[in-house]
């Protein structure tokens, strides 16, 4: 199974062309079923429905969610498709495998207060702290995705038109408005900061780390809790609550909806569509809240 594997993640990146990411998503699913057919003895072309159902189980076992149970059965569909494809095995054996329900929760955002605060909590006079707040505005202001932000480079950024390009998933990309205080924290940090934190083999990236490198996924992350922690919020912040906060005040002042999914990269519209739920359910707290006879 080893082998399939292998041709399985190379045909992702070279035919399919996903991101970094999602392949990585994608392998670490499905090794997690070749460790568990191993345990069974069981080749790949003995597997039937039975065995992807007794492996779905064993994720919940493992007290894995609804959500991260569903994915890894996008994963194994995958799998066996290009197995099969590929004359590995002769038939499918997720193809009835019916997904695992769960329920959409509703995107967790930030107020506008909220927002600002956290903006003002970094330290913009030093190297890092002018950096930090050039990140959580840029994510802001542009709505983008914690990898979508780590990787823009230099020449994504373009000041005079008021846009910046990002490459979305499965290597999609996009142009997305900018506002004037995102591009104004930006140019002070290329003047100031990021000449500071150059190195002589530094990455073309907008970005950088303390050592000259490429900012991680996973350091952004522990930033913005830190920040969020700083600035007195209740919340446990994540990245990807910029992200949803960007979307919902757009929508709560009334953005048209296929903009802000053009604005996100969202493939479907009905991925967008969650946020129209978010800003109903505030009106209904207002209401609730202020109307003599909610």
């Amino acid at each position: 199974m080893e082998g399939v594997i292998r041709s399985f993640l190379s045909y992702l990146r070279v035919e399919k062309g996903v991101s970094m990411n999602t392949h990585d998503a994608y392998r670490r699913d499905v090794e997690k079923f070749q460790e568990f057919a191993a345990k069974k003895h069981l080749r790949l072309e003995q597997a039937t429905r039975e065995t992807i159902v007794d492996f779905l189980r064993s994720l919940y076992q493992r007290k894995l969610e609804s959500r991260s149970v569903a994915r890894n059965l996008v994963t194994l569909r995958q799998f066996f498709r290009f197995a099969l494809i590929e004359g590995i095995v002769t038939e499918d054996p997720t193809e009835t495998v019916e997904s695992p329900r769960f329920r959409m929760g509703l995107p967790r955002f930030l107020s506008v207060e909220e927002v600002d605060r956290l903006l003002a909590a970094p330290d913009v006079g030093t190297v890092i702290g002018l950096r930090d707040k050039a990140m959580i505005e840029v994510m802001y202001s542009a709505g983008l995705r914690v990898s979508e932000l780590c990787g823009l480079r230099l020449s994504d950024f373009h000041f005079d038109a008021g846009y910046v390009r990002c490459m979305g998933k499965g290597s999609k990309e996009r142009l997305v408005p900018i506002g004037r205080q995102a591009m104004d924290i930006v140019q002070r940090y290329l003047r100031d900061s990021r000449p500071k934190l150059l190195r002589e083999n530094s990455p073309e990236l907008l970005f950088l780390n303390r050592h000259g490198g490429a900012c991680s996924r996973h350091g952004f992350w522990k930033t913005v809790s830190d920040f969020g922690r700083k600035a007195g919020l209740t919340k446990q912040l994540k990245p990807h609550m910029l992200r949803h906060s960007f979307a919902t005040h757009l929508l709560d002042r009334g953005a048209d909806l296929r903009a802000v999914q053009m604005m996100l990269g969202h493939t479907d519209i009905a991925t967008t569509q969650i946020y129209t739920h978010v800003v109903e359910e505030r009106l209904k707290q207002v209401y609730r809240a202020h109307h003599p006879r909610a």
